[in-house]
């Protein structure tokens, strides 16, 4: 089972700590525009976000699929 985990990058991070680190690092407008939904277009917060993410399957993948892809492209760069 631990072998498992290894390869998974989202393994022990929370949708939370996700939601937390795009704003931080791209901002409510630039994710509302690389991930066009309501919950971080109009009057966004981290817990309107947090509850749908958390409903919508196809939404959640693409907030981790953003945060994979952000978090190689800043281990590459560094």
């Amino acid at each position: 089972m631990k072998e498992e985990q290894t390869n998974n990058p989202l393994h022990g991070v929370t949708l939370e700590h996700i939601v937390n680190n795009l704003v931080e690092h791209y901002g409510w407008d630039e994710l509302g525009i690389r991930i066009n939904i309501r919950c971080f277009i109009s009057d966004p917060s981290v817990k309107s976000s947090l509850k749908f993410l958390r409903k919508t399957p196809w939404a959640r993948k693409k907030v981790e699929d953003l945060y994979i892809f952000t978090q190689k492209r800043e281990a590459g760069s560094g």
